[in-house]
């Protein structure tokens, strides 16, 4: 399903955050929102979400968010934020299973569908043989895994992940990453997440958005949006931006000379 966002604006606490943001994520293509700190990405996230109120319209599939029931949008929407609360003694299976909130009726249970689309999502991510293991004893790629999965398990057909690859290592970046990919590919999946990595952005994304000062300042293709001239201006950085795999671009940090 289509994601619009059209002209945007967050306050809190009386101050702009977001202003006029416009953009598309279109079906079943990835979507990463990159910028500063302080640019307003993870706001965007959330209020895509419906998680904070907004100026402008955010529509999925042409339904506007802001006029969804919470159950509704959640059968739409499936949210990993960047740092969720994950109860120590919760299992692994317990966790995966909030996901299902949203088709378990109010004072019931449970359903064995609902049990069979854990257990089939639990595979797909490979932890199955932690499934019984208390959330406080797992790795941090574990732990990303798991709120993907609990994710997953909404059965949403927008996934929204909030610096998927955060205080992971190299290895485990890689491993979210591809396994999202594939999730995107085999399921049909519209995916927006933030990426403060912009090569790993670059790799992944089909399409990037730029933010900063909580405006959108570009949009594109990945080759047209990462250039050194707009890396330098928004990141305070200097770069040189050469070709990688599939002629995507790789962003290599420039040291001054003298």
């Amino acid at each position: 399903m289509t994601v619009e966002i059209t002209g945007v604006g967050v306050e809190l606490g009386g101050r702009p955050v977001l202003r006029g943001v416009t953009a598309t994520a279109r079906e079943g293509r990835w979507l990463a929102v990159i910028g500063p700190n302080g640019a307003g990405k993870s706001t965007l996230l959330k209020a895509v979400m419906g998680l904070l109120p907004c100026t402008g319209l955010i529509t999925v599939a042409g339904r506007p968010v802001r006029d969804l029931a919470p159950r509704d949008r959640a059968r739409l929407l499936a949210y990993a934020p960047q740092s969720p609360l994950l109860p120590p003694d919760m299992t692994v299976h317990e966790y995966a299973l909030l996901g299902r909130t949203p088709y378990i009726p109010y004072w019931g249970r449970e359903s064995a569908r609902d049990t069979e689309t854990v257990r089939a999502v639990l595979d797909r991510l490979d932890l199955t043989g932690l499934a019984a293991r208390p959330l406080e004893r797992l790795s941090g790629g574990e732990r990303q895994r798991v709120v993907l999965a609990r994710a997953l398990t909404q059965e949403a057909p927008v996934l929204l992940l909030d610096e998927p690859t955060t205080a992971l290592d190299l290895g485990h970046q890689q491993q979210v990453l591809e396994l999202v990919d594939r999730l995107r590919r085999d399921d049909g999946l519209t995916v927006v997440s933030t990426l403060h990595d912009l090569t790993l952005a670059a790799q992944y994304a089909d399409d990037l958005l730029l933010m900063s000062g909580g405006t959108a300042v570009a949009a594109g293709g990945p080759g047209e949006v990462l250039t050194e001239e707009l890396v330098t201006r928004h990141f305070g950085a200097r770069v040189t931006i050469g070709a990688g795999p599939a002629g995507r671009p790789v962003v290599h940090l420039r040291r001054p000379t003298g």
